[in-house]
């Protein structure tokens, strides 16, 4: 080798290792990602709150990434979003080119053992989580069942998706947990199938429907009563509902207060994006920036504050550290939940 060739080499060694060089990589990104298109995979049918926020989220995070690329929104319903999550694990593309959501529930449900799932949370991308929200249990107005107490005076006929969805999870947790009357009838593309349901007197109504939701889609069943609101979950009781029973005090026991705090954990990221696992490590740090980013965009801010959408947001670092203090649950505890949420 010459002695030129020698310096060359050497430099080309420090060049992959120093902080110069991060510009010609954050090239290379744009370079990727100009003129190209990027898959926002939804787990749910259009209409529902999730697909709203994917829809807001893709519509702006864009112009985050390098190169500004096209984002497309792709709906993929089916199980309660586990066919999306098992998509963006197992088949979309690793290149930064998918990108998705599913529901908050989905996280935990290898550790709950849900049948089919399959993924290792720890291995997606995780993008962040738009939200923190609080689920409800509600019933439509003709429902026999108007409140809290009824739920153990009348049958409650709760619509769901299929096991690990939010609207089965939150209807069995108050049944198993609780003791409600609750009879699921389950297998609905998405929540706007289920609100349809609600109103054709096919179903009481539904749990694990995001306050949120209510807020900025159903607004109008609010304003004219057209609902009640029967219980809320999360770890923290919402302002918004100073006269709702909050689920852990309702809580008989320490233990079965423990159970409900582990299953209503995912309510801090409600609103989850991830990328696949194996998207390169420079794409996958745009994506996370893009969508942190796009959480302080004043047009994103704006069309979330028209459209009622709660905007308080965890970055992927913060996400993926939650999953990995949840997945260190002692295993009696994980198998009570388990049996609670009745896997």
């Amino acid at each position: 080798m010459s002695k030129l060739a020698a310096i060359a080499a050497v430099a080309a060694v420090f060049c992959l290792a120093a902080l110069p060089c991060t510009p010609a990589r954050a090239e290379d990104v744009a370079s990727f990602y100009h003129g190209n298109t990027v898959h926002m995979v939804v787990g749910f049918s259009p209409g529902g709150g999730y697909d709203l926020y994917a829809r807001v989220v893709a519509k702006y995070i864009g112009k985050h990434i390098p190169g500004e690329p096209t984002v497309v929104t792709q709906n993929m319903a089916g199980a309660g979003s586990l066919r999306a999550a098992i998509y963006l694990y197992s088949v979309a593309p690793k290149d930064g080119t998918a990108i998705g959501m599913f529901s908050r529930g989905m996280p935990l449900s290898p550790l709950f053992k849900l049948p089919g799932a399959t993924f290792d949370p720890a291995k997606f991308t995780w993008l962040g989580s738009v939200a923190k929200d609080t689920i409800t249990c509600i019933s439509w107005k003709t429902s026999a069942v108007k409140s809290w107490p009824d739920l153990f005076k009348n049958e409650y006929k709760a619509g769901g998706e299929g096991k690990g969805a939010d609207p089965d999870v939150y209807a069995t947790l108050i049944k198993n947990s609780l003791g409600a009357k609750v009879k699921l009838v389950t297998g609905y593309p998405g929540s706007s199938n289920i609100s349809l349901a609600m109103e054709r007197g096919e179903v009481d109504g539904m749990c694990g429907i995001s306050y949120s939701t209510l807020a900025s889609k159903h607004a109008d069943w609010l304003k004219n009563k057209d609902v009640n609101i029967l219980v809320q979950g999360a770890l923290e009781p919402d302002p918004a509902l100073p006269k709702v029973p909050f689920m852990l005090d309702l809580a008989k026991s320490k233990e079965q207060k423990q159970i409900l705090q582990l299953t209503l954990a995912p309510q801090a990221m409600a609103r989850p994006f991830v990328a696949p696992p194996g998207v390169p490590a420079d794409r996958a740090k745009a994506l996370q920036t893009a969508f942190m980013e796009t959480m302080k965009d004043p047009d994103f801010l704006a069309e979330a504050k028209k459209l009622h959408l709660d905007v308080s947001p965890m970055s992927g670092e913060q996400l993926a550290d939650l999953l990995k203090r949840l997945y260190a649950t002692p295993a009696p505890l994980v198998q009570e939940a388990r049996s609670a949420l009745g896997y």
